[in-house]
């Protein structure tokens, strides 16, 4: 009889510490879920940018530098944050997927602000005011997008461009040409093979006109104005500093120079 109640004993405590140690476990990956956005890029010292080659925001310029205004804000930042940038460029149509994925800790390449973007990612503050716009080979006739129903257009997919053409009614009535980045649509252009294309007036003032290998291709129509953020995770407390980075970044002027050096300017 002794034997069997040491036995019992002996069971009762070995279920008890097994009990205890998947309660322990438990809350070591609640604390891991609970973690917070700024943590775990601390944890890793780094912040992952992500970003498309795209002038005057992130681009590699004739001596070979990477440079560009959000390369440059973003690597401001970063060091205020005490972390390394870190720059991966990405396909910009499956961007949220590798935010969501932590290939990326943020995408910071001129993204437009919307209501559907920031009801699925953490997005800052507008810092930079942008415009859709339609670009053609100069001698092009054009008066409105009635001009380009049955016509070919370019544009990014998954832009901002892409949805300028989706929401308009005479846009939608041209053949849609997606391409993977906005300089790719413009060569659509140059080529002949899109009679215009919808791009970010950032770029369109940068890559066209004199002086540039679009020399022939011209801004014709600015149809919706919008302003850039940087997107972070949804939920994400990284959003929160970097809008207090970049209110100290507009109150000394830095903001401001950054935007002039780039032909840019800053948002309301």
């Amino acid at each position: 009889m002794k034997k069997l109640i040491t036995l019992f004993l002996l069971l009762t405590m070995v279920v008890g510490l097994v009990a205890c140690g998947s309660t322990g476990n438990n809350e070591t990956d609640d604390q891991s879920q609970d973690e917070s956005d700024l943590a775990y890029v601390e944890g890793n010292g780094k912040l992952i940018i992500g970003y498309t080659d795209y002038a005057p925001m992130n681009y590699t310029d004739e001596s070979g530098t990477f440079t560009g205004f959000d390369t440059e804000l973003a690597t401001l930042v970063s060091e205020k944050l005490g972390l390394e940038p870190q720059f991966v460029e990405i396909n910009w149509d499956t961007k949220e997927v590798e935010l969501n994925a932590k290939s990326i800790d943020c995408i910071w390449n001129g993204l437009t602000i919307s209501d559907e973007r920031k009801a699925t990612m953490e997005v800052t503050q507008p810092y930079i005011k942008n415009a859709q716009v339609v670009v053609v080979k100069e001698g092009t006739e054009y008066e409105d997008t009635s001009s380009l129903i049955g016509k070919n257009i370019a544009a990014e997919q998954g832009s901002a461009g892409e949805t300028t053409i989706q929401g308009d009614d005479n846009l939608k009535q041209a053949s849609y040409i997606p391409k993977t980045l906005q300089t790719e649509a413009l060569m659509e252009v140059k080529a002949g093979t899109a009679d215009a294309a919808v791009l970010d007036l950032t770029l369109a003032n940068t890559m066209t006109g004199e002086g540039t290998n679009y020399k022939d291709i011209t801004i014709v129509d600015k149809l919706a104005e919008e302003n850039y953020g940087v997107a972070f995770r949804k939920g994400s407390d990284i959003s929160e500093e970097v809008n207090k980075i970049f209110d100290e970044l507009v109150a000394d002027g830095t903001m401001a120079k950054l935007a002039e050096k780039y032909g840019l300017d800053l948002a309301q």
